[in-house]
């Protein structure tokens, strides 16, 4: 039997496309800031804008490998 923790986790987009996945909610909120500052602060195709988040939750129940 396997028991899964319940936990939060990230990913981060800019525009359609993933560049960070299932990150944790300290790895995201360093990784959420940073990106932040370089899409203000650099000159490139991207705007704040074009970044976007989602929180995804991690399943709180036990599984275990059942035979049919």
């Amino acid at each position: 039997m396997k028991k899964i923790c319940p936990e939060n986790f990230y990913h981060i987009y800019l525009k359609d496309k993933c560049v960070y996945a299932c990150l944790t909610p300290e790895k995201f909120e360093d990784k959420w800031r940073d990106l932040k500052a370089m899409v203000g602060l650099m000159k490139t195709d991207y705007e704040e804008d074009d970044l976007s988040y989602e929180m995804v939750s991690k399943p709180t129940m036990d599984l275990e490998e059942s035979s049919y």
